[in-house]
């Protein structure tokens, strides 16, 4: 069993704590069927790794400090929030983990942007997205240097409402995202995103088919546990078989 990355660095009143989800991406990823598809997938290319949504860096930390396992190879690894306290607690993670397990992946560095909005298209290989997934009645304003709070709980309280929630279906982030998808993967560039029960996710299957640029494929590849019938969390793979 690979090792979790270390979090106790990270204070969680803004970032999101890892929980159920943030190990289910774990699991999944590292997988022997899993790790087997990404080392056929990337067998004569070292892989360009972006996390968007990082939170505390677990995930991020953790494809970077077991890459040679899960991709058959170091990996170049980059992180992205929208919370700077996110980001700055991403570059800690990333750092021990890589140490600790002495790999010699490579974690660029953590930045602050919305989405794939700052990122070169057709340059990413692996997309890995932990979105705000809890159905809300309305998205949180994104933040910026100019917002004043009353207080440091309603700071506090906002920032860590952009991990959790994701607005009409808990889709509206993640529908964002999914439209840039055909813009920013590379050729053999695959997409990992993690969707919960009321996201409606054959739904959302079926609108990843229709992305302009394929055809793409998607297949979950992780599941965790049902509730009442229903299934929780699930782990979709949207990719294009390469020319």
């Amino acid at each position: 069993m690979l090792p979790t990355p270390d979090t106790s660095h990270v204070s969680f009143n803004t970032i999101y704590e890892p929980a159920e989800d943030s190990f289910l991406l774990l699991d999944s990823l590292s997988s022997p069927s899993e790790a087997e598809w990404l080392h056929q997938r990337f067998s004569n290319h070292s892989p360009l790794a972006i996390e968007v949504g990082t939170g505390s860096g677990v995930v991020i930390g953790f494809l970077s400090a077991n890459a040679e396992y899960i991709f058959g190879k170091p990996i170049t690894s980059l992180g992205i929030d929208v919370n700077t306290n996110a980001c700055k607690a991403t570059r800690e993670t990333a750092r021990k983990a890589i140490k600790e397990q002495n790999s010699s992946s490579d974690y660029l560095a953590s930045a602050c942007g919305d989405l794939c909005s700052a990122i070169k298209p057709q340059s990413v290989d692996v997309l890995v997205f932990n979105p705000p997934y809890v159905p809300t009645e309305e998205l949180p304003a994104l933040p910026n240097i100019e917002q004043n709070y009353r207080d440091e709980f309603e700071k506090d309280s906002h920032l860590l409402s952009l991990s959790y929630a994701g607005g009409l279906d808990g889709m509206e982030t993640t529908y964002r995202l999914l439209q840039q998808i055909p813009d920013v993967l590379s050729g053999i560039g695959v997409a990992y995103v993690l969707l919960c029960a009321q996201n409606k996710p054959e739904q959302v299957k079926t609108a990843v088919g229709g992305l302009p640029n394929g055809p793409w494929l998607v297949e979950t590849i992780g599941r965790s546990g049902k509730k009442a019938g229903w299934e929780k969390l699930q782990i979709i793979r949207i990719w294009r078989e390469p020319n």
